[in-house]
């Protein structure tokens, strides 16, 4: 067996990030840049009015003006104003030629065809957004290794971009093992537990903006698990094994993964809950042989895959550890890290109720992992652990 820290580092150095591609923009949402962007305009292309209200001359702001036309976003039609006179205009329309300054509507008095301007604050250039003010033709506009956030997407969709490079989300494929599995919404057998586990992970992936998930069952031989991880081995970035890494006459997933040229990385870890932990890999594919219980499960999701889920799409690890202080006393044997369900609140973390690896009762209202390390037994009221906050 290995500690958690070894674990976690063969991981990252066993992960490589996938291959850029080529997205439309509108399909390019919380994906990392894989090549800077330039601007191909100036934004915006023409001098515009921020505002509705009346395009002048400021050197005329003291005279009476006579209107001529008017200027809406969108128009096609270019209006001279000469020296005396102004235009009716629209947030977002180009200014005339000539005009350089743009009164608010409300700052005018107006008699028939004529306006008289009302503001001493007026300055010369107010409400004029210059071409190009947000962003010129050539000018970098987006960072290789920019999260694509919808602002980002806005942005770039408004300086006439259509389609980006950048990392993919990885494939994933997610093997349910274990003959005792009913799926939710039928008749609960004798022997038989619902299946809880594929929903779970296929709900935090979805969070991760990974849609591309494919969910396999196999029953407990070794011949048929075998055939459903090169299934899975074709089309998959990552796959993720349920139940049957464990040392027990139907636990399969060790000698199936070795059947199908899968390299062990390692497998047990010092902790608790998710002691089997197996890693892998084939080439670039990442093997996960998570434990079957449904806590021990998403505790090495959180722990060891989202990492490695993320560094494979370039994405910088978003999960939050800080130190907290402990509400109440613990004890657990020296040897194991363990991974206790809590809840975090004004820098203190308690530990929940129903701790043990099959129950996700607990689970389902934390919103943290409270780590406690591997040789130390007692842990005492007020004192500072480390603790992986959930992402939510």
């Amino acid at each position: 067996m290995i500690t958690v820290e070894e674990a976690k580092k063969l991981i990252k150095e066993n992960t490589l990030s996938l291959t850029p591609v080529i997205l439309s923009l509108n399909k390019a949402s919380e994906h990392i840049l894989a090549a800077d962007i330039y601007s191909n305009f100036d934004i915006p292309a023409f001098r515009q009015s921020s505002m509705d209200g009346y395009a002048i001359k400021f050197e005329d702001k003291e005279a009476e003006l006579i209107l001529v036309g008017e200027m809406a976003a969108g128009t096609q039609q270019s209006i001279t104003l000469k020296k005396g006179q102004a235009s009716r205009i629209f947030t977002g329309a180009p200014l005339p030629k000539g005009a350089d300054t743009v009164v608010m509507q409300e700052k005018i008095i107006r008699t028939g065809n004529n306006i008289k301007v009302q503001d001493e604050r007026l300055s010369f250039g107010i409400n004029v957004r210059a071409k190009g003010s947000e962003i010129k033709s050539g000018e970098l506009a987006m960072n290789k290794g920019t999260l694509l956030s919808p602002a980002a997407i806005g942005f770039l969709a408004g300086i006439g971009i259509t389609e980006v490079e950048v990392y993919p989300m990885p494939k994933i494929s997610i093997i349910l093992t274990g003959n005792e599995l009913q799926k939710p919404g039928l008749p609960l057998n004798f022997g038989q537990v619902y299946e809880s586990n594929s929903y779970s992970l296929s709900a935090a992936l979805q969070k991760e903006g990974i849609v591309d998930i494919e969910i396999l069952t196999a029953e407990d031989n070794l011949q048929t698990l075998t055939k459903v991880i090169e299934s899975a081995l074709k089309n998959s970035d990552v796959v993720l094994l349920n139940g049957g890494v464990s040392v027990g006459d139907y636990d399969f997933v060790i000698k199936a993964a070795n059947a199908c040229g899968i390299e062990q990385i390692f497998h047990k870890v010092k902790q608790k809950p998710g002691k089997p932990l197996f890693f892998g890999k084939k080439g670039n594919q990442l093997i996960f042989g998570l434990p079957g219980n449904p806590s021990s499960v998403l505790s090495c999701f959180y722990n060891y895959v989202l990492p490695a889920i993320k560094m494979l799409s370039k994405k910088e690890h978003n999960l939050i550890e800080i130190n907290a202080e402990l509400t109440h006393s613990y004890k657990k044997p020296a040897g194991l890290t363990h991974f206790l369900k809590g809840q975090y609140s004004n820098g203190k973390a308690t530990p929940l109720n129903a701790q043990e690896s099959y129950r996700l009762s607990s689970f389902a209202v934390a919103n943290c992992l409270i780590c406690l390390n591997q040789e130390q037994e007692d842990f005492e009221i007020g004192e500072n652990v480390n603790i992986l906050l959930i992402p939510n």
